[in-house]
């Protein structure tokens, strides 16, 4: 009688190579930076996907932390993480510093989409928790049009930005959006396409 073959394993990849979720150490980040910057006194918002995790979106963290302070305030913060340890580094773009944190990039900007962050921008911020630590937040609308004003021709990732829309869709003031950067092109193609998915209800007097 034959024997019986049993089927080869099935090799899956390497559990070395399969992309980390670092979620919980990019969170630690931004607790570490946002409890030095309020202690310091620091007027500043979190911002970027840690900002759309605190607003209720996804937890799941791939990138880094960014907070965004006053472009007059940057020395100051920068002299506040060096005073705690940390290393500061200033790339060649001139509209923010970076940091590392737990072994994690951040980011600290001082303009967002091309514009400089403003004071009513850090008023407008909402205090919520981060993973267990209060910390101003940018509000859904401030953090959408940041998002938004930033595709161009040359950036227009528009994958990325779907699912922070559909996440935080019933706190933005799109009317505001609309008026900020709704008569760029790649920004209008952008609302549209929420328009035609169901994420946003249609301008007033457009089918």
């Amino acid at each position: 009688m034959p024997e019986s073959s049993e089927p080869p394993p099935v090799s899956g990849p390497d559990p070395a190579e399969l992309p980390q979720d670092r979620s919980q150490a990019i969170l630690e980040a931004a607790k570490q930076i946002g409890a030095l910057l309020k202690r310091a006194g620091h007027p500043f918002a979190l911002a970027g996907s840690v900002a759309v995790y605190a607003h209720g979106g996804s937890r799941y963290l791939q990138h880094d932390a960014d907070f965004a302070i006053l472009p007059e305030d940057a020395e100051a913060v920068a002299a506040t993480l060096r005073e705690a340890g940390l290393g500061v580094r200033l790339p060649p773009e001139d509209w923010l510093i970076k940091t590392t944190c737990h072994g994690q990039n951040v980011d600290i900007i001082f303009s967002l989409a091309h514009q400089p962050v403003t004071r009513e921008m850090l008023d407008r911020a909402h205090v919520l928790p981060v993973d267990s630590v209060l910390m101003p937040v940018l509000s859904p609308t401030d953090l959408i049009q940041s998002l938004i004003s930033a595709f161009s021709e040359h950036y227009c990732d528009f994958g990325s930005v779907l699912p922070v829309a559909r996440a935080v869709r019933e706190k933005v003031d799109w009317g505001a959006v609309r008026a900020a950067c709704g008569a760029e092109p790649m920004p209008a193609a952008f609302l549209f396409l929420l328009e035609r998915l169901n994420v946003i209800d249609a301008q007033e007097g457009q089918p």
